[in-house]
């Protein structure tokens, strides 16, 4: 497999699949041999599912042939976090605790993703929990770039998978950081839809109230085809929005020109790294030159929020994980049981406050 090939595009990839040029089962086979080849050493996925994978290429080859193709995502390897379930599958969380656990039915993201085509090639590991830390027996994902730099926290696996060419979408779930963290320490596109556009059925929880899932890609039009195969209303997730998800393809290609775009320069730039500061400001400047309006605005202070988001999430990881904390403390890394002990701190009435 040509590193071109490896680091295309679903949007480049897409035709030549829908055309015949390009095979699914011989990029879903390339896909698998770069895992093994370069996978040792990034530790990107938890679990490969290789058969499967093959045999839902195989049948995408067939589809296509016969002239039922699903859209842009058919035949394409993608990978998910490994908190979504998938059926038959481990789906461990990034813990010790839950490393026997094979759910019987596919998370709501999953099955989306199945339904459009696409070839599931695994799933990709994350800190404990989907926290900061990791535990333990689980691997640690390295930075593709430079072994020695951060993958960002939780989604690190999607990341690295993404950025090293081991996979064409992942997805990513973000509580405080999650999907844009490692999307940008592994130079990669990420997005964190609005709260309730994707669904959670079938996705472990950090915090229920603060959990999204979402694409994490190697371009704006892929993670905009991605986003729009998962969003959506589901009956089986209460808290999905119940408004079509709007079409995200629609005028992505006409450029920024009369696009208005708020910007405080000060919340951009105080307490930021000087190099990440300035990336802003220039990327500014370009969206300014092609014509976008740049508004000056003032956003609140979120300092009292961002101070009540670990009691939020503390407390509602604490409840995603009482069949097993405390009774299984030990198993759990110092990082993660240290945030749990800390939800078991709180009192209802601070939660409430919060």
């Amino acid at each position: 497999m040509t590193d071109e090939l490896a680091y295309a595009t679903i949007e480049e990839l897409a035709p030549r699949i829908a055309s015949g040029e390009l095979s699914p089962v011989d990029l879903t086979q390339a896909q698998l041999d770069r895992i093994e080849a370069h996978d040792g050493r990034l530790k990107s996925y938890a679990t490969v599912m290789a058969e499967s994978a093959l045999a839902e290429a195989r049948q995408a080859v067939d589809e296509i042939a016969a002239g039922n193709y699903r859209g842009p995502l058919h035949g394409i390897p993608i990978a998910v976090k490994d908190l979504c379930y998938t059926t038959g599958v481990r789906t461990m969380g990034g813990t010790k605790v839950l490393e026997d656990l094979i759910p019987d039915f596919d998370s709501t993201v999953v099955a989306r993703f199945k339904n459009a085509g696409a070839v599931l090639l695994g799933k990709l590991n994350l800190t404990e929990g989907a926290m900061a830390g990791y535990n333990r027996a689980r691997q640690v994902p390295v930075n593709p770039w430079a072994s020695d730099r951060w993958t960002g926290v939780s989604s690190s696996g999607s990341g690295v998978a993404t950025a090293a060419g081991l996979c064409y979408a992942s997805l990513g779930s973000d509580t405080g950081g999650s999907i844009r963290g490692p999307s940008a320490s592994c130079g990669i596109v990420g997005l964190k839809p609005t709260w309730g556009r994707v669904s959670r059925y079938g996705v472990l929880d950090l915090a229920q109230s603060l959990d999204h899932v979402g694409p994490m890609c190697r371009s704006t039009w892929d993670c905009a085809v991605t986003l729009e195969v998962i969003a959506g209303d589901d009956p089986n997730d209460p808290t999905t929005l119940p408004e079509p998800a709007p079409a995200m393809l629609t005028g992505i290609d006409g450029g920024v020109a009369g696009m208005r775009i708020g910007y405080d320069r000060r919340y951009a730039s105080e307490g930021v790294s000087a190099p990440i500061a300035e990336a802003v400001a220039g990327s500014v400047e370009m969206l300014a030159s092609l014509g976008a309006e740049i508004v000056d605005l003032t956003l609140p202070d979120f300092g009292a929020y961002m101070a009540d988001w670990p009691t939020l999430c503390s407390v509602e990881a604490l409840y995603a994980h009482l069949d097993h904390f405390p009774s299984r403390a030990a198993d759990y890394g110092n990082w993660f049981g240290a945030w749990l002990e800390r939800g078991s701190s709180v009192s209802a009435t601070d939660y409430a406050a919060a």
